[in-house]
């Protein structure tokens, strides 16, 4: 498999020569560990009919691999029905079938992280129409198999692990997993609508996923002791779940869908007030100083119920805490501003827990301080040592797509197009003729508390600007009362008479209307007085606007602000779809999610491609060095017949540069050795024959090493197949065959220089 640079070569002042060393992500990934992370809360169920009818397509294309035209590289019209069928000629799999895939579920609901909200089980639910017990408020990170979150029946699960495993050749422990595409879409649908839509109303979407991959400890219990959060115990269950569905070295991918924003509140101390129901009456939090409504970032900012210390007395201080300021179901939204304390855990914590080796769970962000070593994070750690697979993923082999609110037209390629796709990170960051960038538009900097650009994706209860326009569009945020669909992308603002919602970034047409005068469970119409966007004339309630057509999705900042984090390994997608009325067209409900995803996807498990041409010399040679660390009992054996050499002197900056990575820490290598690079008649092999495993005859002698290949020259270096899957711009790539592929648990860098 090929192997390339995650970056350009770039000189290094003041020396006339380039140098890079890079550590080379693994390039024969044979097995997903795929991790569906949904939101269960109230108003979720139309998303998650929606996924699950872009979940079959994204199975479909990891299982049956899109065959594309060698030339164009669109794909053919005569797909093959089986992943084990040739391609038509002139034509090639956009990647190698998938064969073995783990799918899990989990979901937004953890709790009320030591308040009294979000109990484990609410017996004689309203919401499950007070007959059975609610199962859904606290799954405490745990692996979903429900098939309902009012009912105790369970979706079976590979051996009872709690997730999915396709295994179409039935190479698995017995009993093998599944090998009928079709009864693996089905279950994956079931568990997805087991989540439903009753789960705990403060969604810890992101703090949901974290603890179920990464927490070291996760707890069992929290309570509240003097007046502070304690987390008590260990979680052995979720442990044990974590270990069977996390294959060290699988490419892992967390799909996530939400309608909201993030409210992962930080555990331990008194940040679970943020959450309290009831304290003896109601309980409402103390307002924030006036500070924080002009600059949040001022030192006196800070909550009326915290000392002033040096700050002026504040008259909002002595004013009694007003109730319809702090409705409950708006305790995660702008808290500094509105409560002077941010009760949630930092952004960043995500970022780093999908690419540190090494985290300090101590760290409300796991960031390591100077003189810690860490604690070995669960995603880059063998969980399962004892067992034959060993290798180790690195931080390329993880990925995170977000399903969010943002508007569909913000991050497609085509604002009036998405059937072109949506827009990966290079081009959300490219700057428009306005100097706006994509993150600009729909992010802008939170941090800095700088609104977005899109006025639709500023979160805040009353109604926003009228005129106020959407960079990328042109379309105006339309006034309350405005006619249904002034605004093409949300409607138009409305009326929150309680205060206690928040104004829409998106909407988009229910495939089926909802009679909210029936008093249906989370309907969004139920108020005949309503001006809401989504309701319409009610033919059967006297025309009241009591008839829901369109569902919504709030501004997800928080989750936009980890995809900015992760560059190219955030995927982002709208939870507010195109349409949902053509099932065969490419800009269907989510597909257009899942061709993002795939996209993404499939520039590791069809080969990196690099992005610079190396130059090679006239032996055909190009100024790179491939160094494979390895971790070896007794002494390491550096053996040419493996197409391994020892290191020269000239070349121990390479494993200077290997121990000083963070993953050193944790694999402990002992053992650096370079592979080495293909010569002569083996280089032509290397270079021009598509079999993983070429030969040079006569003979039939095998080739071990690796090779560069480039399509991009004149004349071109080796066969253009090789590198056919890569983008136009990036036809090239470090090709390892025979022994020169990477020894299970190594890993490799790479260091190239050059004039």
């Amino acid at each position: 498999g090929p192997a390339c640079l995650s970056r350009p070569l770039e000189p290094i002042e003041p020396r006339t020569t380039s140098t890079v060393i890079e550590k080379l992500t693994q390039s024969s990934v044979d097995k997903i560990d795929l991790l569906l992370a949904i939101d269960n809360s109230r108003s979720m169920a139309d998303k998650q009919q929606i996924l699950n009818l872009a979940v079959p397509d994204l199975v479909n294309r990891l299982v049956n691999p899109l065959c594309v035209d060698d030339t164009t590289k669109t794909a053919v019209s005569n797909q093959p029905s089986n992943p084990t069928d040739q391609c038509p000629a002139g034509t090639q799999r956009e990647f190698q079938p998938v064969l073995d895939i783990h799918i899990g579920v989990v979901d937004s609901s953890i709790g009320g992280h030591g308040s009294d909200a979000c109990k484990d089980e609410v017996t004689n639910a309203p919401e499950c129409n007070n007959t059975s017990t609610n199962y859904s408020n606290n799954d405490h990170g745990h692996l979903i198999t429900r098939k309902d979150p009012c009912k105790a029946d369970q979706v079976p699960t590979y051996q009872d692990f709690g997730f999915l495993a396709w295994d179409p050749t039935q190479k698995k422990a017995n009993p093998p997993g599944e090998a009928d595409v079709a009864n693996l879409n089905k279950s994956i649908t079931d568990l997805v609508s087991g989540t439903g839509q009753v789960g705990c109303g403060f969604e810890s979407q992101n703090e949901g996923w974290y603890r179920f991959l990464v927490d070291p400890n996760p707890y069992l219990t929290i309570t509240v002791e003097g007046g502070k959060a304690v987390p008590h115990d260990r979680d052995d269950v979720l442990l044990k779940q974590r270990s069977d569905f996390l294959r060290p070295n699988s490419l892992l991918a967390i799909v996530m869908l939400t309608d909201e924003n993030d409210c992962s509140v930080r555990e331990g101390g008194q940040y679970y007030v943020v959450n309290q129901l009831q304290n003896n009456s109601p309980y409402h939090l103390p307002p924030a100083r006036s500070e924080c409504a002009t600059n949040p970032l001022d030192k006196c900012c800070k909550s009326c119920g915290q000392p002033a210390g040096d700050c002026p007395m504040d008259p909002v201080c002595s004013k009694p805490i007003d109730p319809v300021m702090d409705d409950i179901n708006l305790r995660c939204f702008n808290n500094k501003q509105r409560f002077g304390i941010d009760f949630l855990y930092p952004w960043q914590r995500y970022v780093n827990a999908l690419t540190q080796p090494a985290i300090n769970p101590g760290s409300a962000d796991l960031s390591i301080g100077s003189g810690q070593s860490g604690t070995p994070n669960p995603i880059f750690s063998d969980l399962q040592p004892n067992d034959e697979n060993t290798t180790v993923r690195d931080s390329g082999l993880v990925f995170l797509a977000g399903i969010v609110g943002v508007p569909w037209q913000d991050v497609a390629r085509d604002p009036a197009d998405l059937t072109k796709g949506y827009k990966n990170a290079a081009e959300l960051a490219k700057s428009d003729a306005n100097m706006l960038t994509g993150w600009d538009v729909i992010l802008g900097d939170p941090d800095k508390y700088v609104p977005p650009a899109d006025p639709h994706m500023r979160e805040q209860v009353d109604p926003r600007n009228a005129g106020d326009t959407n960079p990328v569009t042109g379309d105006a945020i339309a006034a309350p009362g405005s006619a249904e669909g002034a605004d093409k992308i949300n409607g138009h603002e409305y009326t929150i008479k309680t205060r206690g919602d928040l104004q829409y970034a998106c909407i988009f047409e229910l495939p089926t209307p909802r009679d909210c005068s029936k008093g249906q469970d989370a309907c969004d119409c139920q108020d005949a007085t309503n001006d809401k966007p989504l309701c319409s004339p009610n033919p059967g309630d006297g025309n009241k606007p009591t008839l829901q057509t369109k569902a919504k999705g709030y501004p997800g900042t928080r989750h936009l602000q980890i995809l900015k984090g992760l560059g190219d390994q955030g995927i982002v997608a709208s939870v507010c779809p195109k349409q949902v009325n053509d099932p065969m067209a490419s800009d269907f409900g989510y597909r257009p999610a899942v061709g993002a995803i795939i996209d993404r996807l499939k520039t590791k498990l069809g080969g990196q491609c690099l992005p610079r041409t190396l130059t090679p010399d006239k032996d055909g040679h190009v100024p790179c060095l491939i160094l494979e660390a390895r971790k070896q009992d007794g002494a390491c054996n550096c053996d040419p017949n493996q197409a391994r050499l020892p290191l020269s002197d000239e070349h121990k900056q390479a494993e200077a540069a290997a121990q000083a990575d963070p993953l050193y820490a944790t694999q402990k290598w002992n053992c650096f050795c370079e592979i080495e690079q293909t010569s002569g008649d083996s280089q032509k092999a290397c270079q021009n024959d598509t079999d993983p495993n070429p030969v040079v005859a006569p003979g039939n002698t095998a080739v071990n090493g690796w090779c560069y290949v480039d399509a991009t020259t004149a004349p071109i270096t080796g066969n253009p197949k090789l590198v056919a899957n890569c983008p136009d711009t990036e036809q090239r790539l470090i090709r390892f065959v025979g022994n020169g592929k990477g020894a299970p648990g190594a890993t490799l860098f790479i260091t190239c220089s050059g004039e």
